[in-house]
């Protein structure tokens, strides 16, 4: 499945750059590249991409006065596209997918792509949100409590943005919190208690005073012949689960 891309620039050397890069990625079908908001916004209203990649400062319309003139139900995965990092917080408040600054380093580049497309494939998958949905409605009664939906780590001058939905799991590094995600992993300066109040427990579970991990990451559970637990995720971490919370993985334990 090829999903559908839109370049949104008033500059033509960035959207061939964008272009360009985008050859090598066979999941991605470029659909049109536009050079001001209003072309970019009937583009959207008449395809419906998939995946925008979007530049802030534009003439006439910005990139997130487009994105105002479109209905939330409506508005594809965005990709920030910028020379100034002065909004980068502004972007999270509007859910952008991603923000990278220009001049863009293709490393930067190549992971904004990959998680573009897991995070695609994830929506594609309704059956997966769908379990998500029902672990919600079965362990936690507050439906109004705001849970993080992601997360923005400063590396030096970089910001990245970490999605929830990627974390695998999250271990305890002294005062940060250390996300990893597949074989990366990326330093939050908060404790794993704190972190643990604002994460939703239907996705996220406590397993030692040292790590949390997504529930939909764990593939196998094992007891051992001294009753302690271990647990293998899907990226093949294997981690041990201490006795204090060992209770919170007997539903799963029982149902097996």
């Amino acid at each position: 499945m090829k999903y559908k891309v839109l370049i949104v620039d008033d500059e033509p050397l960035a959207r061939r750059g964008i272009r360009a890069r985008l050859k090598s990625v066979p999941d991605l079908l470029i659909l049109a590249d536009c050079e001001d908001g209003i072309a970019g916004l009937k583009v959207i209203r008449r395809h419906q991409p998939d995946l925008v990649f979007l530049d802030i400062q534009m003439p006439g319309l910005s990139g997130f006065d487009m994105l105002k003139r479109l209905p939330k139900s409506k508005t594809p995965f965005i990709i920030f596209l910028t020379a100034y990092d002065e909004y980068a917080l502004r972007a999270f408040e509007v859910h952008a997918l991603d923000y990278l600054l220009k001049p863009i380093d293709d490393q930067r580049f190549t992971e904004s792509v990959e998680r573009a497309i897991r995070q695609l494939k994830l929506q594609a998958g309704g059956s997966i949100e769908a379990r998500l949905r029902n672990l919600l409605d079965e362990h936690t009664s507050d439906r109004s409590r705001p849970y993080l939906e992601r997360f923005t780590v400063r590396t030096g001058s970089r910001i990245t943005f970490v999605l929830a939905d990627e974390i695998d799991w999250i271990e305890a590094v002294g005062d940060y919190a250390g996300l990893h995600v597949g074989n990366k992993n990326s330093l939050l300066r908060e404790t794993l208690t704190a972190l643990e109040e604002r994460l939703d427990p239907a996705k996220f579970i406590r397993i030692h005073r040292s790590a949390i991990v997504q529930v939909s990451r764990i593939c196998e559970l094992r007891t051992l012949p001294n009753r302690e637990l271990r647990l293998r995720l899907t990226t093949g971490a294997d981690l041990k689960v201490s006795r204090t919370y060992r209770a919170r993985l007997d539903p799963w334990l029982s149902a097996s």
